[in-house]
């Protein structure tokens, strides 16, 4: 990943020093060299990550005429085919990168070129025959791009931290953020959780100019009425699916002019694209996998597992809760955001070890659980549905049994609670009826917040407010579906977990399984081949059963964890917390109540963090995480970076002086 920066100023010729200072914050997703462009009204800035064409990819990049110019952060993984489509069309390349091909396509086709573009990206425009600034983000959220307004001016980032060197910048949390983020688990685009600091939402563009600032969308999620899905053959499909998988993984694996290695989790989803990568090329493939001391997180045995499977070179990190407590710090910086689980740092860790190992690029299994319906709450939703339209022949209690064989504490051992549970707000006039345990669960974290930091308002309401009216009539599997890619995934797994603990260490990921050919596929499934009797992801699991050793195709589906609050509590508490959790530095911070931040810290120090409820580990993240964004971002110790990197290439277009900079 790269980092784009730059600035929008209407009434001034937009000040170079301010793009520096932007550049450097982003140094980090850049190291490979920088520049930047600057006319009357607009400056654009770039840090590189050089993946194709070190030697011509050099941005901000312009056309022939020096009319259109981008800063460009991601992939194009199609563009040798679109390069051919460009010339037959006369277009003519100076250069191998897929940035040129981006810039040639926004000649051609204008802001129709997002829609042909199979890739990961967030990218400016300026066009000045139209005198407009474009801001463009990926369909599924992989690449960050913000946005916060200063006086007349706009400035946009990969980062927030680089808005931030504008000390112009409003620094403040928002309400509605925060609420969305303790309920939903993230900001819900294109709200942050600081107040004025917005982010492009996945799938659409913006149009800055003399008639302001004006949002496109021009992909969401989609799937075919109930009853009507247009592929019903489960042969068939699961030809199709290994195919697309295979033709994904195969795409972003070899769209590289520099290494590309694996991760490889214990699951199936990374087992997959290792797989196909060392059954359908010739690379010598090194995988990565995370490892942890507690042998109950632990997944050291599957890895190892599909390693000597595959044949692979393969490297570990094995990670502790002390590890996780030190290195909580900068998770949080990088992050920008409240955080309600730890698990971003092992990412953070890994990604660490990718770099050290020499590699700048990963390929990952991220976005199968979305799009092949592989989380426990998909199973809840089909189970909830079950319930609620034939609610007298179900065995509810024994119905959940079956959704977490993972689980220790799971609720089959509690199974009259938890058919209780799952059994309340069952309305099939709810479009996130899906979701609703988890949300209201979830959102009992907004009763810490101070009175000057609550939301009035519905936490989901601008999210079931986008939700497509034709989602009436699809599978209750398909609403469930089109939440989490609407939430989670771009909010929370792609940012604070994916891109944001990948870019701390200068390392690309990418995801084959978000691939716009597999999401078209996917979403096309009728559900009970998705979710075969309570059997999440049957049909990759089908079209992958000759690759995937039947120990991982059969273990059931756990999810990702880390130690949370014994992560801090544990194995010694680090002295940064006992500062960041401090009567006085909770009520300097005013984010949360004090009486209720010292109960909870309370308990966490008797029981060292350890048997704790689900709903506390998340409260103790939540404060810690929150009080380390107010110290970093808000509050007196906020720095701003000293210079950007080199070498530096400059375009100055600025011709007239309209006021000062």
């Amino acid at each position: 990943m790269c980092g784009v920066c730059g600035i929008w100023s209407p009434s001034a010729v937009p000040d170079v020093d301010a793009v520096a200072r932007m550049m450097a914050a982003l140094h980090h997703r850049g190291p490979d060299g920088c520049g930047w462009f600057r006319d009357d009204t607009v400056a654009l800035g770039h840090t590189r990550l050089a993946v194709i064409d070190a030697a011509g990819g050099a941005q901000p990049m312009c056309d022939d005429d020096e009319q259109v110019w981008v800063t460009f952060n991601g992939e194009i993984f199609n563009y040798l085919e679109l390069a051919a489509q460009l010339r037959d069309r006369g277009h003519r390349f100076r250069t191998r990168s897929d940035t040129e091909v981006a810039l040639q396509a926004w000649l051609e086709w204008g802001p129709g070129c997002f829609e042909r573009f199979n890739g990961q990206w967030a990218m400016a425009i300026r066009d000045r025959r139209t005198d407009r600034l474009v801001l463009s983000r990926d369909p599924m959220g992989i690449a960050p791009l913000y946005y916060a307004r200063a006086g007349d001016r706009l400035l946009f980032a990969s980062e927030v931290k680089a808005l931030f060197t504008d000390p112009r910048v409003r620094r403040a949390l928002d309400p509605q953020g925060l609420a969305q983020t303790l309920t939903l688990w993230a900001p819900f685009a294109p709200r942050t959780v600081f107040a004025g600091v917005e982010q492009v939402a996945p799938g659409s563009y913006l149009e800055v100019g003399a008639a302001g600032l004006h949002e496109h969308r021009y992909w969401e999620p989609s799937f075919p009425e109930r009853g009507a899905e247009p592929r019903r053959d489960l042969d068939a499909n699961t030809v199709d699916l290994r195919d697309q998988v295979v033709q994904a993984t195969r795409l972003r694996f070899e769209c590289s002019d520099i290494p590309v290695g694996a991760y490889l989790s214990g699951g199936l989803d990374s087992a997959v694209t290792a797989a196909a990568i060392t059954k359908y090329t010739d690379a010598d493939l090194h995988t990565f996998s995370l490892r942890f001391a507690d042998a109950d997180l632990d997944e050291g045995g599957y890895q190892d597992l599909m390693s000597r499977t595959l044949g692979t070179r393969h490297s570990e990190v094995v990670v502790t809760e002390r590890q996780i407590a030190e290195v909580f710090p900068d998770v949080v910086h990088h992050a920008e955001t409240v955080l309600l689980r730890t698990a971003a740092a092992p990412m953070l860790l890994l990604s660490r070890h990718v770099r050290d190992q020499g590699y700048r690029v990963v390929v990952t299994g991220e976005g199968s659980d979305e799009v092949l319906a592989g989380y426990d709450i998909f199973r809840e939703a089909r189970l909830r549905e079950r319930w609620l339209t034939d609610p007298g022949s179900v065995d509810r209690a024994a119905a959940v049994e079956q959704l977490y064989p993972w689980m220790k504490r799971s609720p089959a051992f509690a199974p009259a609670f938890a058919a209780q549970f799952f059994g309340r707000n069952l309305d099939a006039r709810d479009p996130a009826m899906s979701h609703r345990p988890r949300w209201d669960s979830t959102a009992v974290l907004t009763s810490m917040l101070t009175p000057d930091l609550r939301f009035d308002g519905a936490a989901d309401g601008a999210v079931l407010d986008r939700m497509p009216s034709e989602a009436s009539r699809w599978d209750g599997l398909a609403r469930a579906q089109w939440l989490e890619l609407a939430t989670l995934l771009p909010g929370y797994l792609l940012s604070s977990q994916g891109d944001r603990m990948l870019a701390a260490s200068s390392v690309e990921g990418r995801f084959p399984f978000l691939d716009p050919g597999v999401v078209a596929l996917a979403s096309e499934f009728p559900a009970e081949q998705k979710i075969l009797d309570m059997n999440e992801k049957y049909l990759l699991k089908r079209a992958f059963a000759d690759l995937v050793p039947p120990e991982i195709l059969a273990r059931p589906k756990q999810p990702y964890r880390a130690p949370d609050a014994a992560a801090f509590f544990g194995s010694g508490t680090p002295e940064w917390l006992d500062e960041a959790l401090s009567p006085e530095a909770i009520t300097a911070a005013g984010v949360f109540q004090p009486v209720i931040v010292e109960r909870l810290v309370d308990k966490c120090r008797r029981t060292h963090g350890r048997g704790l409820s689900n709903t506390d580990n998340m409260r103790l993240v939540a404060i810690v995480s929150a009080q380390l964004l107010h110290q970093m971002f808000l509050g007196s110790e906020h720095r701003c970076p000293a210079a950007p990197p080199s070498p530096m290439v400059v375009h100055d277009h600025a011709r007239t002086r309209r006021g000062h900079p």
